[in-house]
């Protein structure tokens, strides 16, 4: 299974950029742990500033990874591209904020990209990207498992 995280604006600096809301902890080092937490699943990491490159990014992984989990920073409110790119993809979006934008400012209360992605994960700090991650690995196993000849009486466990 290929799993491809892609971070956007600003995301490069977790750990230093306002530890109060995102954490002490750098997402390199976040990333480390998360492969070492999860060594049956290829888990592939990108970070950019610039709406273009995240773009460029989904077109290129989005029709050959079983997951993205895109946490798109402030171009989540704003950016009908990315909307747009998303929705030019075959590969599942899983969209992820570490904080909760719901308690901050009302202008980060809604999000462009969220009607295109499978599902949204909100304030669970990056915790999130673990129960994405999770999210990924279980969608995978269910579809697996229906695909299974069962005796007849059986019942499907998903």
């Amino acid at each position: 299974m290929r799993v491809m995280i892609i971070n956007g604006p600003n995301l490069n600096l977790l750990g230093k950029r306002e530890p109060e809301v995102y954490g002490h902890q750098s997402f390199e080092d976040y990333y480390c742990d998360l492969k070492s937490r999860h060594p049956g699943i290829h888990i592939d990491y990108f970070q950019s500033n610039a709406e273009g490159a995240l773009i460029d990014k989904l077109h290129e992984v989005g029709f050959q990874y079983e997951g993205i989990i895109l946490n798109a920073g402030a171009l989540s409110h704003t950016s009908l591209a990315l909307k747009d790119a998303i929705a030019a993809i075959t590969s599942p979006v899983i969209e992820v904020h570490i904080s909760n934008v719901y308690a901050r400012e009302a202008y980060r209360h809604h999000s462009q990209l969220s009607e295109k992605c499978l599902g949204v994960l909100v304030g669970f700090g990056l915790f999130g990207y673990d129960l994405a991650l999770h999210f990924c690995y279980i969608s995978r196993a269910k579809a697996w498992a229906s695909k299974l000849t069962r005796p007849p009486g059986t019942k499907n466990i998903f």
